[in-house]
C-alpha cells in the first residue's frame, strides 16, 4: 500500500512539473522568415516589398502564452522591392534614412491567446528612430519535431496594418498610401546544441 502511495505521489509530482514546463526559446530561421509589406501607389497599383531577417528569437509557451515573447531585427540593407532604383530611394533620407537608422526592430511587450491557434502580439516597433506600439495578429501554423532538422520547431504567420507617417516616413501621403499592410511568415527552431542537452 505504501508503495502504491509513492507511485501516485510521483505521478502527481510529474504531472505538476509537466504542467509548469518552462517556455521554449526558438531561433528564427533566416531562410524561412520573410516580412512582406505593401502599399497603394496613386490608386493604380499595390506594390510589394520584402525585408529578410537579421536575427530573431521566439520564446513560446503553449500552456501559458503570456510567458511568450518575440524579438526581431530587420536590416534595411536587405530591403527588396524588385526595383533597384526604388530600393535606393526608399533607403534615402525622405523615407527610411537607412544610413542613420539601419535597422527595423520589433520587441514584444505582451502576448495573449485569441482562441485556437491565434494570438495577439503587442510590441514596440522601431522604424526611422521612432518607436510605436503595434499589434500583430499571429497564427501558429505548426509546432513539433522538425522532420529534417530533428529539433523542436514552430511556424507562425502574422499580419498588421501600420501608418508609416506615425514613424516619420510620410513622404507623398496620401498619393502613396499612408497605410502599409504587413504580412510575416517564419519558422523557428531550438538550436541543436540546446536540443541535445
Amino acid at each position: 500500500m505504501r508503495a502504491l502511495r509513492y507511485v501516485l505521489l510521483a505521478g502527481l509530482l510529474g504531472a505538476a512539473v509537466t504542467a509548469q514546463a518552462a517556455p521554449v526559446t526558438y531561433t528564427m530561421d533566416p531562410g524561412h522568415t520573410y516580412v512582406l509589406f505593401s502599399w497603394n501607389h496613386f490608386g493604380y497599383s499595390n506594390p510589394t516589398a520584402s525585408l529578410s531577417l537579421g536575427e530573431g528569437t521566439i520564446v513560446f509557451d503553449d500552456k501559458d502564452p503570456s510567458k511568450s515573447s518575440v524579438n526581431v531585427t530587420l536590416p534595411l540593407a536587405n530591403l527588396d522591392t524588385h526595383v533597384s532604383k526604388l530600393d535606393e530611394h526608399l533607403k534615402k533620407a525622405d523615407f527610411f534614412d537607412a544610413e542613420k537608422y539601419p535597422d527595423i526592430t520589433f520587441k514584444s511587450t505582451k502576448v495573449e491567446a485569441a482562441g485556437g491557434n491565434k494570438f495577439k502580439v503587442t510590441g514596440d516597433l522601431t522604424v526611422h528612430g521612432v518607436t510605436k506600439p503595434v499589434v500583430l495578429d499571429a497564427t501558429l501554423n505548426k509546432s513539433g519535431l522538425h522532420p529534417m532538422m530533428k529539433v523542436p520547431a514552430v511556424g507562425f504567420d502574422a499580419t498588421a496594418m501600420i501608418k508609416r507617417s506615425d514613424f516619420g516616413v510620410g513622404a507623398y501621403v496620401p498619393n502613396v498610401s499612408d497605410e502599409i499592410q504587413v504580412h510575416i511568415t517564419t519558422e523557428a527552431s531550438v538550436p541543436k546544441t540546446e536540443a541535445t542537452k
